[in-house]
């Protein structure tokens, strides 16, 4: 990996090796639409994230695309910086030879220019977060992986093996995923208020086993999602519009449920009893999906509930402020 300058104050990627997976953060939520004007994307720049993020097949939010590109220059094209980061999305220029293109077709790959830089900083971060998905292993989500590769190259992903720590140069790598992850909240847009069924909780329980939580009994090291301490039979709800991606067994995660709602994250229910929608089933906030259980790999019933980039393992993000963006008390 070319070494690249990166971060508000800028902070050098000095990898010379390359791998992935990610962090300890709160992880807000970061779908498919994004806030434009104040308080989050200057317009001229706001197709540009969501292009560069649906490109990514791996599940990128633009929304964290656009708080690295507040974080990395404010939105300026013109930004650089004592180490030589250049433009809006603060390339190095050996890092630029490898990532970058011409986004706009005008036959030239400008670092200055964002309709060229956007997309390689796209470019680049979708080729992160598939290796933070091939390291589930690794401490952190996957885009959290990202986000240190990015900042501090991918050869300190692998020396931690995740977010290296706040020991690490100063807690700057740390910060800057703990930042932007934060500050994605308010780069996302606001839900399609004409959305059927609105939002809700998946079931009215307190929470049990935390996001996180670490333990040898998870394959990852660490709790992917939240625990609801229920009954088996409790009727499980979806948590908001979208449609069925899966609805059957799921291995350690017992008899499940997946939707991936309009801003492009996905909810798991696990370890339920019984299913009462199917793969392709459109649904509403509210709408009953099963009932809960002790399927799977448990230690008594309660429903498993994630948030995740992607509909697979390995793309969680912390559901509790994906929930309370909604509204949702908890």
């Amino acid at each position: 990996m070319t070494p690249v300058a990166l971060g508000i104050g800028v902070v050098m990627l000095i990898a010379a090796f390359d791998d992935d997976k990610g962090g300890d953060f709160d992880a807000p939520p970061a779908g498919g639409s994004l806030r434009i004007g104040k308080g989050g994307v200057p317009p001229e720049y706001a197709q540009l994230i969501l292009d560069a993020a649906a490109a990514c097949d791996a599940g990128l939010p633009p929304a964290i695309l656009a708080a690295q590109l507040k974080q990395e220059s404010g939105f300026n094209p013109d930004a650089g910086s004592p180490v030589g980061a250049q433009g809006i999305s603060q390339f190095m220029p050996g890092t630029w030879q490898t990532w970058g293109v011409d986004g706009n077709g005008d036959g030239k790959r400008d670092v200055w220019d964002p309709e060229d830089a956007i997309p390689a900083q796209g470019k680049f971060m979708c080729s992160l977060v598939k290796k933070g998905k091939a390291h589930p292993q690794y401490n952190g989500s996957p885009i959290e992986l990202a986000l240190a590769g990015y900042n501090a190259g991918w050869g300190r992903v692998d020396q931690y093996r995740g977010v290296p720590p706040e020991s690490f140069a100063r807690g700057e790598t740390y910060n800057y995923v703990k930042n932007i992850m934060a500050m994605s909240v308010e780069m996302a847009g606001p839900e399609d208020a004409g959305s059927a069924g609105g939002w809700t909780l998946p079931v009215e329980a307190p929470a049990g086993t935390p996001y996180h939580q670490r333990g040898p009994m998870w394959s990852s090291g660490y709790h992917t999602g939240i625990d609801f301490v229920v009954p088996i039979g409790t009727p499980i709800e979806s948590i908001g519009p979208g449609t069925v991606v899966t609805a059957g067994p799921g291995g350690a995660y017992g008899n499940q449920v997946v939707i991936r709602h309009p801003d492009g994250m996905f909810s798991q229910y696990a370890h339920l009893s019984r299913l009462t929608v199917s793969k392709g089933q459109k649904v509403k906030g509210g709408t009953r999906i099963g009932l809960s259980g002790a399927t799977g790999n448990v230690s008594g019933p309660h429903l498993h509930f994630e948030i995740r980039t992607g509909p697979d393992y390995g793309s969680d993000v912390s559901p509790i402020p994906y929930l309370r963006k909604r509204g949702l008390k908890i």
